[in-house]
């Protein structure tokens, strides 16, 4: 398996973690020089933290691993397009490239929405590439919000 499919396959696990919880299947991982330094899930519901998504606190592990809050050298695979919330976090913390899934017509910041990377008030993009095991990130959101349904 290369290290793309690796790198979102890790995401993906973690996404399910985040199902398994009663979370929004979303996982994310930073990846520094071909090593995964940090990854997690969303956890808002059971951490009682709206910012606790998955994103977030992969920057934050990521950050403490290397004590530092500048990860230019870091890339971030995601299997959700990010919020408008998360893109603001992954240009605080000046992540290199992002790697996302599925697209998020109502939520995502990144190609849909805001488009938070293009506007004049952004002062860091990150590279950004979508569509990674974007079948199986709509599918663990779909079936997700499925069974919430019935």
């Amino acid at each position: 398996m290369d290290r793309t499919r690796t790198y979102m396959h890790r995401a993906l696990v973690q996404a399910r973690n985040a199902a398994s919880a009663g979370e929004v299947p979303v996982g994310a991982v930073v990846v520094r020089k071909g090593e995964i330094i940090a990854e997690s899930h969303n956890q808002p519901r059971g951490t009682s933290d709206p910012t606790a998504h998955a994103e977030i606190l992969a920057l934050r592990a990521a950050a403490a691993r290397l004590g530092t809050d500048r990860l230019t050298d870091c890339d971030l695979w995601v299997t959700l397009e990010p919020c408008t919330m998360c893109a603001g976090a992954i240009a605080h913390a000046r992540i290199r490239r992002l790697y996302y899934g599925a697209a998020d017509p109502k939520g995502g910041a990144v190609d849909s929405g805001v488009n938070f990377f293009a506007a004049a008030t952004c002062h860091h993009a990150p590279e950004v590439y979508s569509g990674f095991e974007e079948a199986e990130s709509t599918a663990l959101l779909r079936e997700f919000f499925k069974d919430r349904r019935d």
